[in-house]
């Protein structure tokens, strides 16, 4: 019944991994900037067993995705992805910059999508003052890429997302923490060509008030500055739009404590009917 579905979308230069199981209301999966599809191994189970079709995927430069140097749209990728899955309205759950791009998109293609789900996304366009700690920890982690060193850049990911700015180092779980790292230190030796992204114009910072698709906007307690201010600015900007926050938690809420993730987004989609 939730066989898994696995596949390549070509796209203009790339091709784009992606997994499929189950049937019902199609729930589309987008992954933060130090992840890949293996973020929401927790959500699998749950989602399929209330009833969702669940599709996650790979951005280009990260996990089983493919790529070159042409220029790209991260929206016109989902387009394609969907298109060529023969889904034609989505429940789109983004976290991080997968928040940011299923935003953008929800912007541009309204009538694609059925409901919005915001884990510590981005907003293009939104300007925010970076704190002290983390212009160093960003500083930190420049250098380290300039030297190559993915090791230090994976530990300097995992201790300002996973285990928050200002916490202790190991607050997270171990399990989050390795995972984390593995995907960053894997995406990072894999050394992709990073291609220019063609952002949405205007940005989506100005144009909240398109969103009708109904709006889950989450965020950990523990969580960036930028991410803190950047939800405020989501649920003041969509009509409608409801905030969950989850205490004791940084960037990845899914992978800390799927269980109550899975319960809220699950009866949101619910309620929404999508």
């Amino acid at each position: 019944m939730n066989a898994v579905r696995t596949g390549l979308v070509d796209v203009p230069g790339a091709r784009l991994w992606y997994e499929d199981r189950g049937a019902g209301p199609a729930v589309l999966l987008t992954h933060a900037a130090i992840a890949d599809h293996r973020m929401w191994e927790p959500q699998l189970a749950p989602f399929l067993a209330a009833g969702h079709r669940v599709v996650r995927w790979d951005f280009r430069t990260f996990g089983r995705s493919t790529n070159d140097a042409t220029p790209f749209s991260s929206r016109a990728d989902i387009l394609a992805l969907l298109d060529a899955l023969g889904i034609e309205r989505v429940a789109l759950v983004g976290s991080s910059m997968g928040g940011s791009v299923s935003l953008s998109f929800t912007v541009e293609h309204p009538e694609r999508v059925a409901a919005l789900v915001l884990v510590g996304a981005g907003v293009g366009g939104l300007e925010i003052e970076v704190t002290p700690e983390e212009q160093l920890l960003a500083a930190q982690e420049e250098a380290a890429v300039e030297a190559r060193d993915w090791a230090t850049v994976a530990d300097l990911d995992v201790r300002l997302w996973v285990d928050g700015i200002g916490q202790p180092a190991g607050r997270a779980p171990a399990v989050v923490r390795e995972l984390v790292h593995r995907m960053v230190l894997e995406t990072a030796q894999a050394e992709h060509p990073q291609p220019e992204h063609i952002g949405l114009e205007p940005p989506a910072a100005g144009r909240l008030g398109e969103v009708v698709a109904p709006t889950l906007v989450m965020v950990g307690d523990l969580d960036a500055h930028g991410c803190q201010v950047a939800a405020d600015h989501l649920v003041a900007g969509i009509v409608g739009a409801r905030r969950h926050v989850f205490r004791n938690a940084a960037h990845l809420p899914n992978l800390e404590h799927p269980a109550e993730f899975d319960a809220v987004v699950l009866g949101f989609l619910d309620e929404v009917g999508a």
